[in-house]
């Protein structure tokens, strides 16, 4: 398959990935979500991307992400485009998925370095954990409350928590106030999506829920974003434990 020299990324994590593989200089088109300063046509959201103006961009490829963009990824390729699509649900296939988006982009050797480094920045995370760990309750959605699912409760476990509220690889789900009080967490995590750290901890106490924990904001796009972000946010969360 030949390499492509004109990318379009509809998701922003393949975007901070194609930087760490040195090949955003290819980018052509990329959503308003995607937080880079790059020459490339802003082609609107992450879930409603203008498909006729990215056809007339001509791309080799299409990088998209998550089962969110199922119905955008069939529906570029009905139109005969190329797309390379990551449905990543659990931190170890985020990360070896920098590979295969390497091999996707003609930077096979790059894509392996990234994830046998990333792997490594992973491995010396959990290496800090101890056998005393904290409960720690992740929000990704305030409106209702949700616990954070997919790889976040990897992200959790490596920086040395304890995630009662969602298994590894299931989606976020909306939490109520009792499950929560009765998780009894130690720490509480507001990384909620699209928000960066534009929140106020002092929600929390507002709902008048009785949890007696720290309360950090972290920003969204290390957590939320399965991009080499995870490894920032791992080691954040790994400082705050």
């Amino acid at each position: 398959m030949e390499t492509p020299d004109r990318i379009v990324s509809l998701a922003p994590a393949a975007t901070v990935t194609l930087q760490a593989l040195g090949a955003a200089d290819r980018l052509v088109g990329v959503t308003s979500h995607c937080r880079a300063d790059l020459d490339a046509a802003v082609l609107g959201g992450w879930l409603d991307p203008d498909l006729d103006r990215l056809t007339d961009l001509d791309p080799d490829l299409v990088c998209t992400s998550d089962a969110l963009q199922a119905d955008v990824r069939d529906a570029l390729r009905e139109r005969g485009v190329r797309v390379h699509h990551v449905d990543a649900v659990t931190l170890s296939e985020v990360l070896d998925g920098f590979a295969e988006l390497g091999a996707a982009v003609g930077r096979p050797a790059a894509g392996d370095r990234l994830a046998a480094r990333s792997h490594e920045r992973l491995e010396r995370v959990r290496e800090r954990a101890t056998d005393d760990r904290p409960t720690v309750y992740c929000e990704e959605w305030a409106d209702p409350p949700m616990a954070a699912g997919n790889w976040v409760p990897d992200v959790v476990e490596a920086a040395g928590g304890h995630y009662p509220f969602v298994d590894a690889g299931e989606r976020s789900r909306a939490v109520s106030q009792a499950a929560v009080e009765a998780a009894d967490p130690d720490h509480v995590v507001f990384h909620l999506c699209g928000r960066g750290t534009d929140v106020d901890p002092s929600q929390l106490a507002e709902r008048g829920w009785e949890v007696d924990a720290s309360v950090h904001v972290v920003d969204d796009a290390l957590l939320n974003q399965p991009s080499p972000n995870l490894l920032d946010g791992a080691e954040r969360l790994a400082d705050l434990f």
